[in-house]
């Protein structure tokens, strides 16, 4: 998002900051969930273009499911919020009484200088009223009454935030607003430091970065600008995802979501970066969430990170069993291309988010992807290609007869679709269709590009619909 206003919300756990967020966003972006702590990252929305809104964790998050670490990080990243807002939405439970921890949050953020509008939220109906003494001592002014979950006094805060913001802050002109941003998805399985990856790409330590698997349990998204070392611009948006489980492993109605939210990301990416690990190589979750990918048809770089750490168990010996660094590099490549065939030809990218190394060459090869689905294939050469591939290697028997491809077309990009006119399609077993893909990408250099065959079968003959 370009340079504009910033409205942040901040209050202790549970006062329901996620549901305003909703609210002012007018869609579902923030999980809510009445267990506290479940947003622990900052999370953005653009608000009718004059504004961008931050969700942001509970203030002094202490629980016995959250380990002391988790706690000291979300706090970090609500003082990055307030430090970046223009404007700070305190937000009070109007259910109970006021506690020290909003007293203290009170305190912290008259300190800070900055715009603060004071909301007390869960009053959802006249009966129920808020103690004004109490709501004047922390001297913030005029409370704004609201109720999030349905809508009471939400045109009063919304007024309240424009008066607050003042005049707007000047933004890129109509024509430069339509800037196509290529929009990227970082996934991968829990721990394989995608957090770590969108703080290096985001130059800001706006996701929590913790050893500790699950720490991000929301889906982030931000633009940014890459200026390569040549000079160019390349705008991106970047979408950063909870890891995804194993579905049998989902323990929680709030994992649950956080995997819907990141399938849903995945669908609306452009390239998805996925992310493994570099010591810990390709596991039966790493191919789950691949398969998620593959099942979408998108398009995806594979992103081997920690880098650095393997390079480091290299000069220490501790992979004996390797030569050198291109030894390693080469083993993990087949092993991985192995473990995820299903991806034909996805590009691999030896990166360190911890040091930066190779970042530029992970968003080349993401440019150079997207690039790639605009591939126009001649109908001449995909039909010799096809009948190439079958000459090759026949497609296998089935009922006593072969499948066979009379004619092929290409019909869209993004993903690459094919339509097949064939004897019937049920012939094409998938290993054989995985066969076709492969050799159509090799042969035109499509490589990380879904493809979808689209199979129009010969309509049967009289006496075979009688049967």
């Amino acid at each position: 998002m370009e340079p504009g206003h910033t409205v942040a919300i901040v209050g202790r756990p549970n006062v329901g900051k996620s549901r305003l967020f909703n609210r002012l966003a007018r869609r579902r972006i923030s999980i809510v969930h009445d267990q506290p702590g479940v947003t622990r990252d900052v999370i953005g929305a653009d608000i009718d273009g004059a504004y961008e809104l931050l969700d942001t964790g509970g203030m002094g998050l202490a629980t016995g499911d959250t380990p002391d670490q988790i706690g000291k990080a979300v706090d970090h990243q609500v003082f990055f919020a307030i430090e970046m807002a223009d404007v700070v939405l305190f937000l009070i439970d109007g259910t109970e009484d006021l506690t020290s921890l909003d007293h203290d949050i009170a305190d912290r953020l008259r300190k800070s200088g900055k715009k603060i509008v004071c909301v007390v939220n869960k009053i959802d109906h006249d009966r129920r009223e808020p103690s004004w003494d109490g709501l004047y001592s922390l001297g913030l002014g005029d409370p704004i009454i609201i109720s999030a979950e349905h809508g009471r006094g939400e045109p009063e805060l919304r007024q309240a935030i424009r008066q607050a913001l003042g005049k707007p802050k000047a933004r890129k002109s109509d024509s430069e607003g339509k800037e196509r941003r290529l929009s990227l998805c970082i996934l991968g399985r829990p721990n394989v430091g995608k957090s770590s990856l969108s703080n290096r790409l985001l130059r800001a330590d706006r996701m929590i970065v913790s050893d500790i698997p699950g720490t991000t349990r929301e889906t982030i998204e931000a633009d940014f600008d890459y200026v390569s070392k040549k000079g160019e611009r390349w705008p991106f948006h970047l979408t950063d995802t909870a890891g995804i489980k194993h579905r049998m492993k989902i323990g929680s109605s709030v994992e649950y979501f956080s995997q819907v939210r990141a399938i849903d990301s995945i669908r609306r990416a452009d390239v998805v970066l996925f992310v493994l690990d570099a010591l810990d190589g390709v596991g039966k979750q790493d191919k789950a969430v691949a398969g998620e990918v593959v099942s979408e048809h998108k398009p995806m770089v594979v992103v081997v990170n920690k880098w650095d750490l393997a390079l480091k168990a290299l000069s220490e010996g501790r992979l004996e069993s390797y030569k050198n660094e291109k030894d390693f590099r080469d083993a993990f490549s087949r092993a991985a291309q192995k473990g995820l065939f299903f991806t034909a030809g996805s590009p691999f990218v030896y990166v360190s988010a911890l040091t930066g190394f190779a970042v530029q060459t992970m968003l080349r090869a993401a440019r150079e992807l997207d690039e790639r689905l605009n591939t126009v294939l001649p109908t001449g050469q995909l039909n010799q290609a096809i009948a190439r591939l079958t000459e090759r290697r026949p497609p296998p028997r089935v009922e006593g007869r072969r499948f066979r491809v009379f004619y092929a077309v290409q019909t869209g990009n993004r993903p690459i679709r094919i339509r097949l006119f064939c004897n019937q399609a049920r012939r094409l077993g998938e290993s054989y269709r995985r066969y076709l893909e492969s050799g159509l990408v090799k042969t035109f250099g499509l490589g990380g590009c879904p493809m979808v065959f689209d199979l129009v079968g010969k309509k049967p003959r009289y006496k075979d619909r009688k049967k």
